[in-house]
């Protein structure tokens, strides 16, 4: 099963910062390997300074579903309302942070 790191209280990757039904997905940064479950858990986590993945990685699997465990690639998640595979709805307000994890 993959990991998801950051303060998480539950298992479907809510963190501590955004713990809504619809908060259910968890990014991998540019720079480090694991997924976390916001880019504050990153922040407070990490030993480094968050990288964004450059515009043309797109087609990087760097999206998880914390429903259903599957990752979706950037371009797949940057114009999703949900997963895909398992249709858990994502929250609409991550669109305004997606500058914070893609350029």
């Amino acid at each position: 099963m993959t990991t998801v790191a950051g303060r998480l209280v539950d298992a479907q990757s809510r963190c501590e910062h955004y713990a809504t039904d619809l908060d259910v997905v968890a990014i991998r940064f540019a720079c480090c390997e694991p997924f976390y479950g916001c880019h504050l858990c990153h922040a407070e986590c990490a030993d480094h300074d968050a990288v964004v993945w450059p515009a043309e990685d797109r087609s990087v699997r760097a999206v998880l579903c914390g429903v259903c465990r599957r990752t979706l690639s950037i371009a797949e998640y940057v114009v999703a309302d949900g997963c895909p595979h398992c249709a858990a709805s994502f929250n609409p307000g991550c669109r305004l942070h997606q500058h914070l994890y893609f350029g």
